[in-house]
């Protein structure tokens, strides 16, 4: 029997994705291990969001293999936080900003579980990680886009997942946001979390990643981010010529690693 400490949180070999039977990407291969990160980069449509929701179990696999903690995707809601697109559309009811952010915490609660003096403090912890504390009694409709933004991903953070996984998380963000959002992402990466984020930047949430997957409704290239963020690859990607110096990345490197119980 193989141990579980062993087992990567994310393993696709040969996957086909795809939607109402149509196929976007096949051929996938990658692990993702506790702690590490991807990103998936490539131009709208490319198969980054139908991938993302593969993960989850929102689409079902065409082909191949694919586990998730050493299952089927869907089986541990409990340990993996969603963040997709357009996510605000789907509330109709007038909700607190707190209110959405204590979401997180419900697939840790089960369905009668009700929230207790640590969850109401993670929640508090997840705003002021966000900086949207003094929104938490604003509705949630009444807020911008970008505050919105951070409000989801405050939500995200409640979650306390194993598994992050995040469609364009930095989409609306203010330069503010944008750099709270990339230090929670270091954050979670050093308690122990893994995440998959896809995404266009290629340079600050690239350089968060262990590996990085070019889509292009195909695997263009997969490695560390050194290897693939080649003028080459990125025009095969994009069809474009991505300017610029040449950035070198550094793998993050926690200092007082902590890996919670999962």
């Amino acid at each position: 029997m193989v141990s579980l400490a062993h087992v990567p949180d994310i393993a696709a070999r040969g996957l086909t994705i795809g939607y109402n039977g149509v196929k976007v990407v096949d051929k996938i291969n990658f692990e993702l291990a506790e702690g590490q990160a991807i990103a998936l980069i490539g131009t709208n449509g490319s198969g980054k969001s139908t991938l993302l929701k593969t993960i989850v179990g929102l689409l079902p696999q065409l082909g191949g293999d694919l586990q998730i903690f050493g299952d089927k995707p869907g089986r541990n809601p409990k340990r993996i936080a969603y963040l997709g697109q357009f996510h605000t559309s789907g509330f109709v009811m007038p909700l607190r900003a707190a209110d959405v952010v204590s979401m997180g915490r419900y697939p840790r609660l089960g369905l009668m579980g009700r929230m207790n003096a640590e969850d109401r403090d993670i929640v508090r912890q997840s705003m002021a990680v966000m900086d949207v504390e003094r929104l938490a009694d604003a509705p949630l409709r009444a807020l911008s886009g970008g505050q919105q933004q951070r409000i989801f991903l405050a939500q995200v953070l409640a979650h306390r997942a194993d598994l992050l996984v995040l469609d364009e998380p930095t989409a609306g963000l203010d330069v503010g946001g944008r750099e709270r959002y990339l230090q929670a992402i270091k954050d979670e990466l050093c308690r122990g979390a893994s995440v998959v984020v896809a995404t266009h930047d290629v340079q600050d949430e690239a350089a968060l990643c262990h590996q990085v997957m070019l889509l292009a409704h195909r695997v263009v290239a997969l490695g560390p981010p050194d290897d693939v963020l080649t003028p080459q690859a990125l025009l095969e990607t994009f069809g474009i010529v991505i300017g610029g110096d040449q950035k070198r990345f550094t793998v993050l490197e926690c200092v007082h690693p902590h890996h919670e119980h999962r």
